[in-house]
């Protein structure tokens, strides 16, 4: 710590005609002081504290109350690497009405955790509505009006009133005067961005026509981590982010088993409301559907009220919506609350990638997105698995939902334990502390001090992702591939039932067997992940990565997902041994997990800090295929046949080997030629270098 210190004081006066001491703040004052003053000034309130409340009436007819509380300055946010250039918020940063000028306050650990935005201003850094980046010319015309204003005003004044504790009148108010200390690198030019806020006239028009806006109050103090700070989420031990890891996969494997539940007893729908095939089948479609629109809903929560919550209240309600599942008095209400079921429940597959974020490093992050990329694919397969038992010995459809709803309530107070994990939230809360404690309202988070408007909140939500959808050929293709193997997991789970129970006559019990290779083979690509981690790793410690440098899974995956149905297509003869059939799933599982996992790498590093909207993007049109899917598999094979059905997905994913390869040598050219801009970091730090 230098010894200058940022200290902020409190005033409070008291109603001279009452008597009563006013809560509500007069005045919030910040500035710089040398040690031995900071000490003379701690003595003189240490004396006040312990003055009775009746001698300090009795002082003056308005007392003062001060607090001093500790801050970062210039030179210790310079020692941490904080500049006048702004970085890119990451991924996980919150939504703000404005671009945030201190993005790092959710990942920097400070020593006091206090940053003044007075001390920011000081650095250069602004609040716009321009590029984060401003103009050349903008830029001199700013440095102009800041040199032209130091000249006359070569200090600032600042105010500060302190009470006396012996003397019956209070004592005058002091001016004290201070500067930023400059370092001899230092230009002047750089210095007077030191004193920029003071200096802007915000009323000024032609600043304005530029698209200035008024600058963030420079008394608000940001709130950040502390060092070492035990509610930072990266800073938990390690063996307890992975119990976390492996409990929201569950999360998510419990989702997933949700929607491909009733797969294991379609005939217990159809025998119960006497309606056919593809009604029945819509049981198991509309959940997925359901799956495109909750996101519109939590991913917003989440980033308002924490994860934590969103969790809570979203799996309390599909545990809710479980109930008249299982005893509906009609066809419509199975569909309609089937399709809430997925609404609901969709807040695991949408923020559980978040949630890992969270808590790991960018470096670290990819074992931990593994097994989030397993856990949706292999959740399904478990459906038809447990619950082909339940349909063949009871035939009963509502103890089907009644053990989804066990499996729901069970994870859904297994994850209300889990603390919250989002930064943004933990220090808005810390915030709320320290505004009670210290008596100072300017206390707070960015997000809170620029606020975030319901506008801005539903273009990233809604409309961004379905622009990206129509301008985005990349974003386009590589989600197409995502929905294609997500398609083809759920074409398994209604070709498998045509195949072993149509042609060996197995019953729902045994066909949801066939599947456990598809388990083994995802298990083996989950290990296959921890080698490609590894690859990563070392271009990172040898290069600059890039967004194609994740395509390794991928390129490896590919192959296998179409050789397994080629495999379903030639071993679809009733002479040949149910291993033939059963043991392309072991192909698929393994290809299906690593073709995930780097694909959604992939879309998080080409998009950056808009990954959330790509994401959404590739959430839509994957559980849109998934829907679509299962409604004509049945019909498919059975009109083209067994072999031919197969081998029509097989010519398709043949096709698509191409992707990875094809992408891992142009992906860089073609997201600057297709698309209409280059979101990935690499291109954002080229543009920046370029200016």
């Amino acid at each position: 710590m230098s010894d200058l210190e940022s200290i902020s004081s409190y005033d409070s006066s008291q109603s001279s005609n009452t008597g009563l001491e006013d809560t509500q703040p007069q005045q919030y004052i910040y500035q710089s002081v040398s040690r031995q003053s900071r000490d003379d000034l701690q003595s003189s309130i240490n004396s006040y504290l312990t003055t009775t409340p009746t001698n300090r009436s009795s002082n003056a007819s308005t007392n003062q109350r001060l607090k001093l509380v500790k801050t970062e300055t210039v030179k210790s946010l310079i020692d941490m690497g904080v500049s006048s250039y702004i970085p890119n918020p990451a991924i996980n940063a919150p939504k703000t009405s404005k671009k945030a000028i201190f993005p790092e306050e959710y990942t920097l650990e400070t020593e006091t955790g206090l940053v003044p935005v007075s001390t920011l201003h000081s650095l250069g850094r602004t609040n716009t509505n321009l590029s984060r980046q401003r103009t050349r010319h903008t830029l001199s015309r700013r440095n102009t009006r800041i040199a032209s204003s130091a000249q006359h005003d070569t200090t600032l004044e600042k105010k500060i009133t302190i009470n006396s504790t012996s003397s019956s009148s209070s004592i005058d108010k002091q001016e004290q005067s201070f500067s930023n200390k400059v370092s001899p690198q230092q230009s002047p030019e750089s210095f007077t961005h030191k004193i920029v806020s003071h200096f802007i006239d915000e009323s000024d028009n032609d600043l304005e026509s530029q698209g200035e806006l008024n600058e963030i109050d420079p008394e608000i103090e940001f709130v950040t981590f502390v060092t070492n700070d035990p509610e930072n989420p990266h800073n938990w031990p390690l063996w307890l982010r992975w119990v976390y890891t492996i409990t929201l996969s569950m999360l998510v494997i419990c989702v997933a088993y949700g929607s491909s539940c009733i797969t294991g007893g379609l005939f217990t729908v159809q025998e119960k409301f006497h309606v056919g095939s593809v009604v029945s089948i819509l049981s198991c479609s509309l959940m997925v559907l359901g799956f495109s629109f909750g996101p519109l809903i939590w991913s917003p929560m989440s980033d308002i009220y924490g994860r934590r919550l969103t969790y809570f209240v979203s799996m309390g309600l599909y545990v809710i919506f479980n109930i008249p599942c299982a005893i509906p008095n009609n066809i419509a209400t199975l569909m309609i609350c089937r399709f809430f079921c997925g609404v609901w429940s969709s807040s695991g597959l949408c923020l559980v990638g978040g949630s890992l974020a969270d808590m790991f490093p960018s470096e670290t992050r990819g074992r931990a997105i593994a097994f989030f990329a397993y856990a949706p694919y292999c959740g399904p397969v478990f459906g038809p698995l447990v619950n082909g038992f339940i349909s063949i010995s009871t035939r009963r459809m509502d103890l089907i939902f009644w053990v989804n709803m066990a499996f729901a309530g069970a994870m859904w107070i297994i994850v209300a334990l889990i603390p919250e994990t989002f930064a943004p939230v933990i220090l808005k809360k810390r915030a709320a502390k320290l505004r009670k404690e210290t008596g100072n309202p300017k206390i707070m988070t960015e997000q809170e001090a620029q606020g975030i408007e319901f506008s801005a909140m539903m273009k990233d939500c809604v409309i961004r992702p379905l622009y990206f959808a129509v301008t985005e050929p990349v974003l386009d293709l590589t989600c197409f591939y995502v929905c294609l193997i997500y398609s083809l997991l759920y074409a398994f789970f209604f070709a498998f039932p045509v195949i072993f129970g149509e042609l060996y006559d197995y019953k729902d019990n045994l066909v949801g067997l066939m599947l456990i290779p598809i388990l083994i083979g995802a298990s083996l690509a989950l290990a296959t992940t921890f080698y490609c981690e590894n690859v990563y790793l070392a271009i990172i410690r040898k290069r600059k990565p890039t967004p194609e440098d994740r395509l390794l899974g991928a390129m490896i995956g590919a192959p296998f997902a179409a050789a397994a149905l080629w495999i379903l297509g030639a071993t679809s003869y009733k002479h040949i041994i149910w291993v033939g059939p059963a043991s392309s799933g072991l192909a698929f599982g393994y290809g299906m997990v690593l073709i995930y996992y780097s694909l959604n790498n992939y879309i998080i590093d080409c998009y950056a800090q808009y990954a959330s909207s790509a994401l959404a993007t590739k959430v839509f049109l994957r559980s849109a295929g998934g829907a679509a899917f299962p409604l004509f598999t049945p019909q498919m094979y059975h009109r083209l046949g067994l072999q031919w059905a197969s081998w029509l997905l097989a010519f398709i994913s043949t096709a698509m080997i191409l992707f990875p390869f094809s992408f891992y040598v142009y992906g860089k050219g073609w997201r600057k030629n297709l698309s209409k801009t280059d979101y990935s970091f690499d291109a954002l730090e080229e543009a920046e270098d370029e200016f």
